[in-house]
């Protein structure tokens, strides 16, 4: 059985117990949170969310890439989203590379070199606030001011807010 098979069953012994309101694509609380996909940044618990309060954005690092404002501004253009919530966290895969390495290794396999950045970064802190820099800086955002990012701790499950440059 391969992992999908598996996860397939699971939703299919899971049934419809997911709580929360499907009415709408449109998010209650008005909140877009930006975090890594890494297996343990686990949003729903962290926040408590139920389905339908919030749009749950997820790439490697949780970095904002052009991609992610993309959309970011879909979420708020089109289905009313009026914040942002960026989330990084301790121990991440991208604090484990560069992008030069990345990108060698990438080519050496296919001959090909990535075009896009990988994004990685040594200080997680440092990343959140280039994150909530871009986000501040986006033309294509028309709700830049409250914009808030964050450290998630892996191992206590803490977060800490990350403050702007400067502060």
């Amino acid at each position: 059985m391969t992992s999908i098979d598996i996860l397939l069953k699971r939703n299919e012994e899971l049934g419809n117990v997911v709580p929360g309101d499907r009415s709408s694509p449109r998010p209650s609380l008005q909140v877009a949170i930006l975090t890594c996909m890494d297996a343990r940044v686990r949003v729903f618990e962290i926040f408590g969310l139920i389905q339908g309060e919030s749009h749950v954005l997820r790439n490697a690092g949780g970095v904002v890439t052009d991609d992610m404002i993309r959309s970011l501004a879909l979420s708020q253009r089109k289905l009313g989203t009026r914040e942002v919530l960026i989330v990084q966290h301790t121990d991440c895969g991208l604090s484990m590379v560069t992008e030069d390495e990345f990108k060698d290794e990438l080519e050496g396999a296919t001959g090909l070199r990535p075009t896009w950045s990988v994004e990685a970064f040594r200080v997680v802190e440092d990343s959140v606030r280039r994150s909530v820099e871009r986000v501040r800086r986006s033309d294509f955002l028309p709700h830049r001011d409250n914009v808030r990012g964050f450290v998630y701790d892996v191992k206590t499950g803490t977060l800490t807010e990350v403050a702007p440059q400067g502060n």
